[in-house]
């Protein structure tokens, strides 16, 4: 696994027709700033308030090859409307996870940025899955009318998103972004807010690897 901070370059693998024209340096520049909400570890930075439930620091992303990749990610359940989903389903093409809840700062500065991510990318047949890890549905179903989203959340109350993504993601790291490759695998990660620049380039890696 490569980790790198925010004061260094992300290692990314050769880019298909979209992220051949996004740079290293844009990557770079996209996590300088970073904000968690929930304690994490990977190189988040110091408590920004103990009455605020976030912490303040640079994002890291982390890469995966194809060859470095564990086993697939198993997630069903429900989206806060009732409708079930499985991941299982979804196999063929690439998976965007985002773990957010409503009151979280850079949650919200995030949020157009994954709308706008899939747009882009609904064509290719990207999927997005939001799991909220602390609301009841009106809050989260509110919060998505607020940002104009129109992929869809589900709430994991019993901790079964979280769960799954136990070899994935430090424990509470809220903000957090993966993206699974066509198979399931996780292939990227993002801890803390995700920039709409480094989370189109890191989706433009995993369907490079289709073509």
């Amino acid at each position: 696994m490569s980790t790198r901070p925010a004061s260094r370059s992300a290692r990314l693998p050769r880019a298909g027709r979209r992220g051949r024209a996004l740079t290293a340096a844009v990557l770079t520049a996209a996590l300088a700033v970073g904000v968690a909400c929930s304690p994490a570890s990977d190189g988040l930075a110091e408590q920004a308030g103990e009455d605020k439930g976030y912490i303040a620091g640079a994002g890291v992303i982390t890469q995966l090859g194809p060859s470095e990749r564990g086993e697939p990610i198993d997630l069903a359940g429900e989206y806060t409307d009732g409708e079930p989903f499985d991941l299982q389903e979804w196999r063929g093409a690439p998976v965007v996870i985002n773990l957010w809840y409503a009151a979280c700062p850079p949650c919200r500065t995030e949020a157009p940025g994954l709308q706008a991510n899939y747009e882009e990318f609904q064509d290719d047949g990207v999927r997005f899955l939001g799991v909220n890890v602390r609301d009841e549905a009106p809050t989260a179903e509110a919060f998505h009318r607020t940002f104009e989203l129109t992929y869809q959340s589900m709430l994991d109350r019993d901790g079964a998103a979280v769960s799954a993504l136990s070899n994935v993601l430090p424990p509470q790291a809220t903000p957090s972004t993966v993206v699974l490759d066509a198979e399931g695998r996780a292939a990227a990660r993002v801890v803390g807010e995700v920039d709409e620049s480094t989370l189109r380039a890191l989706i433009s890696d995993v369907l490079a690897e289709q073509s």
